[in-house]
């Protein structure tokens, strides 16, 4: 086996050798002449995207050189490098599946990875509450007793929403209803740590049964649990203001509100409350909503108690969200599983989701999980899992 020269038997002549060719294919990179493939790098691309949601690869190549994009071979996106070999390339497509990707110059190819195309799953629920036997048996039992049967479904799915109907605080006394709800605030970790709920809307007929400044604990417990907030808060605008969740790259804004208001519930300027169900203010959330995000959901508190069907102004306030922009259309508060309808192609309107963890009995006892599959376009599908609630306890069929 030869031995390698030390480097005390290079020769001078050897050296300028050496130095000329470094110079050589410095120049080829200058030049535009078709680079090698050292000369083509990217970033990788993994993970998953949203159909419709752009995947952008950004890299360096010769200057002035024409790159490629392909994915699963075919060419989807060309661009011309900078005078520094900057380019980026795109592409979206709303076709599920998986994607290998590379870029290309002349004699170049180079892989940047792959991605898979899905639709984001949106898991909804209904009336969730710590009031009644509940909070005790939580208790009792521990907070994840009501969750134990569902909570390996929801934690499959991207994002999790419900209506939590009932004020988390210790503080405050009982307003003069018929019934008023309240848990502590520990309740709430396991509804997002083992149920995996990620928005939980506040606008309903509950959220303030012990003050307005119970309900800014509530609007803290939440969030301290890790979950975002809908439809209250210190104020009017706050109340309106909505929660945004990126998954797969797509921009999902929830937005909450009350057609249900019992007096001195609904928010003010200056004041904390729940965010009311108005055609016109709605219309301008989801207006502003989606100049920040893709899409939009608006969950409602609407409708009559254990009437499955909606009545004229629930079909108003949907109507107004659809007209806005908006993809989905939530309902709770008939404490009734209801029907699911589908006014076009990509919108869906579920127009009560029943209750959930929640006492229950006969008719309202049937409730169930809905799923929707969400890309850029709006709703792409949907199912639902039936499950009967027990005690208060919802468990999948």
């Amino acid at each position: 086996m030869p031995t390698r020269p030390s480097p005390r038997s290079s020769s001078p002549t050897n050296r300028a050798l050496v130095l000329a060719c470094t110079l050589a294919a410095a120049a080829v990179g200058l030049t535009g002449v078709p680079a090698a493939a050292w000369d083509l790098t990217a970033q990788k691309v993994s993970g998953w995207r949203a159909p419709g949601i752009p995947v952008r690869v950004a890299g360096w190549a010769s200057a002035n050189a024409v790159v490629h994009l392909l994915a699963r071979q075919h060419v989807v996106d060309t661009t011309t490098a900078g005078p520094r070999g900057r380019f980026r390339l795109s592409f979206a497509t709303l076709r599920s599946g998986h994607y290998p990707l590379t870029i290309t110059t002349a004699g170049a190819t180079v892989s940047v990875g792959a991605v898979r195309i899905r639709p984001v799953t949106l898991d909804a629920v209904g009336d969730i509450t710590f009031g009644e036997q509940v909070g005790p048996t939580l208790s009792r039992l521990g907070g994840r007793y009501p969750w134990t049967s569902v909570a390996p479904l929801l934690r499959r799915a991207d994002v999790t929403t419900g209506n939590l109907e009932t004020a988390v605080s210790l503080r405050g006394t009982p307003a003069v209803k018929q019934y008023t709800f309240r848990g502590a605030p520990w309740m709430l970790r396991p509804v997002h740590s083992y149920a995996g709920f990620d928005v939980l809307t506040l606008a309903n007929n509950h959220a303030v049964d012990f003050g307005r400044p119970a309900l800014l604990d509530t609007v803290d417990a939440v969030r301290a649990a890790g979950m975002q907030t809908i439809g209250a808060g210190a104020n009017a605008r706050r109340a309106r203001r909505p929660a945004i969740v990126t998954r797969g790259g797509l921009r999902i804004a929830f937005l909450g509100y009350s057609d249900v208001n019992p007096p001195g519930f609904s928010a003010t300027s200056d004041a904390p409350g729940t965010a009311p169900a108005d055609p016109a203010a709605i219309a301008a959330d989801v207006h502003a909503a989606l100049r920040r995000a893709d899409l939009a959901v608006c969950f409602f508190h609407w409708g009559v108690e254990l009437h499955a069907l909606p009545d004229s102004r629930q079909k108003e306030l949907a109507i107004a969200c659809l007209r806005a922009g908006a993809s989905l259309v939530l309902g709770a508060h008939p404490h009734v599983f209801g029907r699911v309808i589908r006014p076009s192609r990509h919108t869906l309107v579920a127009w009560t989701l029943g209750n959930f963890v929640f006492p229950s009995s006969g008719a309202t006892a049937r409730t169930g999980i809905l799923s929707v599959r969400l890309g850029r376009d709006g709703v792409e599908g949907y199912g639902k899992t039936p499950a009967t609630i027990e005690g208060f306890r919802p468990v999948i069929r």
